[in-house]
């Protein structure tokens, strides 16, 4: 499979997760890490009914994998999620020796659309600016404009429902 093509097929499980997240009362991410045969290894989604905030789809995603994978796994793996992740998902998912990232939208673009709510105290700052200073590389791929306006979509609605 194609690199682009199994991107937008692993986005577009993150965009659902997302959904479900919504449905159990959570805000609007989530998160899928796969393997590098293609394998879907675990599933994550927000947590915010729970918690408050910190528990986001990415940071429980990387916990959840830190504590069931090895490091040659987790290495070869490749964390997905419908948005980029925040400074704390990326310092989980470094933490966490997961080696890549997706994203299907930015950062920069979800603080445009929650504005200041104070759920959503969105933090202007690229994951690529805090994984280049690790120690080790992770690669990142995204954003990804054939999803953007989906992704959008989610947040508008909830965001503004709220």
């Amino acid at each position: 499979m194609a690199d682009q093509q199994r991107d937008l097929e692993f986005l577009r499980r993150t965009i659902v997760l997302a959904d479900e997240a919504v449905s159990e009362g959570n805000h609007p991410f989530g998160a899928v890490l796969v393997s590098a045969e293609n394998q879907i290894l675990a599933e994550g989604k927000n947590s915010y009914k729970i918690d408050k905030g910190p528990g986001h789809a990415e940071t429980n995603l990387a916990r959840e994998a830190a504590r069931n994978f090895d490091e040659a796994t987790l290495r070869a793996a490749t964390l997905y999620t419908s948005v980029e992740p925040c400074s704390m998902c990326s310092g989980s998912i470094y933490w966490a020796e997961i080696g890549a990232v997706v994203f299907g939208m930015t950062e920069r673009r979800l603080g445009e659309l929650t504005g200041d709510d104070p759920e959503n105290p969105t933090q202007d700052l690229e994951c690529r600016v805090i994984f280049a200073s690790g120690q080790r590389p992770v690669e990142v791929r995204g954003p990804y404009s054939e999803l953007e306006d989906e992704i959008a979509a989610q947040h508008i609605a909830f965001w503004k429902t709220e």
